[in-house]
């Protein structure tokens, strides 16, 4: 849509079913489109190519692409040349990029700010620019995304913390990943602004291999930056600007030590949007929690059902389940990405009494816990794996949804799995 807007001559080509409502878009707009097809000569005649981060590098397709020496970019850097004078902040990360995005968009709109939510969250970033230009944008942008930018520099960028993930895309090197991260300040300048976690052990032990000209606001537990934002005795300071915020970590509506690390770097870009303190304050004290992120779904004869769909990686249920108080019933497994499942076995041993694994191959799952977990079955459907953990649950338990791994091999997206999962804990 952006692209017909700025004249472009525009055709769109999907190997997989376009919507209907898609292609009643298309139709409208008067955009060509092919579905379930590529036109190859078509395509390879093109000047520029706007390509889905959901399609990898060794797709035959982009390789003819790359051959022909064609450019290729992401839909946010087409969004990038035609945002005019808005103010980017740019959210990236292995786990947290979801909730520090809409808590940076929450505290924008408490202020009076006129800001929207794109990228991975809302609309995406090219048609917000198409249809609703805002003088804010607030964009969770993946690393798959970032593969494909040339120019773009996000005034102020945020990265949460960097963990194994999606090494399938990146030839099963850590590395190839850590780069795609970082890139997001490959363009920015001594104008522009870079939130880091110095607690992040990753992080801090590639910061210095790339040429990074932002201005650094870092933040932690365990030190006190200056400037940045530290917690300490329960309190959180941030101190980027001439004056000092403070406000308890027992005001913050997301609770949980991987939240109080999403606070801080989302009350350090508010301040930086200037954006006032008691309004940040308000906005960190109102902040309601992301559907399918630790969603509290409901309490059955005493137990807890919590949705943390969105926890496609080991890190995330490694949050998740660090921050459960009573016994776990775990909800495990889906599309395996390369997962080192050692990382959860302490907090397993400590808190899980029981795996019900879902996904179509669960080996992996009962090799890395068979002996940690006495209770571990199969299923193959949501409703399946909540019958299994109603059965094996008491009063006082947590049925906990953090698969640690993608859900196409059941579902259409994390979304789907965790629409079924709430779906079925209601039917109980």
């Amino acid at each position: 849509m952006l692209a017909l807007k700025k004249g472009y001559d525009t055709f769109v080509s999907d190997a997989g079913i376009i919507s209907t409502e898609t292609k009643e878009l298309f139709r409208k707009l008067k955009i060509p489109f092919e579905e379930q097809k590529h036109d190859l000569e078509k395509i390879l005649q093109a000047d520029e190519v706007v390509k889905s981060p959901g399609i990898p590098e060794k797709n035959e397709l982009v390789k003819m692409i790359r051959e022909k020496n064609i450019p290729v970019i992401s839909e946010i850097e087409l969004a990038y040349r035609y945002k005019g004078n808005s103010t980017i902040v740019a959210i990236t990360g292995s786990n947290g990029k979801t909730t520090t995005t809409a808590l940076v968009y929450h505290i924008c709109k408490t202020g009076g700010l006129d800001a929207a939510m794109v990228g991975n969250i809302g609309y995406s970033f090219a048609r917000q620019v198409a249809e609703f230009p805002k003088p804010i944008y607030v964009a969770e942008i993946s690393s798959f995304q970032l593969d494909d930018i040339r120019e773009f520099q996000p005034d102020i960028s945020i990265l949460t913390n960097i963990t194994e993930d999606h090494l399938d895309r990146y030839e099963y090197k850590f590395e190839n990943y850590i780069s795609s991260k970082f890139s997001i300040t490959r363009n920015q300048t001594i104008d522009n602004h870079f939130i880091y976690c110095i607690d992040d052990p990753v992080t801090m032990r590639y910061i210095h291999q790339y040429p990074i000209n932002a201005n650094p606001l870092p933040f932690s537990m365990n030190n006190q930056p200056k400037p940045g934002a530290f917690i300490r005795n329960g309190q959180m300071t941030i101190n980027v600007s001439e004056e000092k915020m403070q406000m308890s970590i027992y005001d913050f509506a997301l609770k949980g030590k991987h939240n109080q690390y999403n606070t801080m770097a989302a009350g350090i870009a508010a301040v930086m949007l200037g954006i006032r303190k008691e309004k940040i304050r308000d906005a960190i004290r109102s902040f309601e929690s992301l559907e399918h992120r630790m969603e509290n779904v409901s309490m059955i004869r005493g137990v807890e059902y919590i949705n943390d769909s969105k926890a496609t990686n080991v890190n995330s249920t490694w949050f998740a389940l660090e921050s459960m108080e009573k016994p776990v019933i775990l909800i495990l497994g889906g599309i395996d990405k390369g997962n080192d499942y050692s990382l959860l076995r302490e907090l397993v041993k400590e808190k899980v009494k029981a795996i019900i694994c879902l996904g179509l191959d669960n080996r992996k799952v009962h090799e890395a816990f068979q002996n940690d977990v006495s209770l571990m079955v199969n299923t193959s459907s949501a409703e399946e794996a909540v019958k299994a953990a109603y059965h094996f649950a008491n009063k006082g338990d947590v049925v906990l949804l953090s698969p640690a791994c993608a859900s196409f091999d059941l579902f259409k997206n994390y979304e789907d799995r965790g629409e079924q999962f709430k779906l079925a804990v209601r039917n109980l």
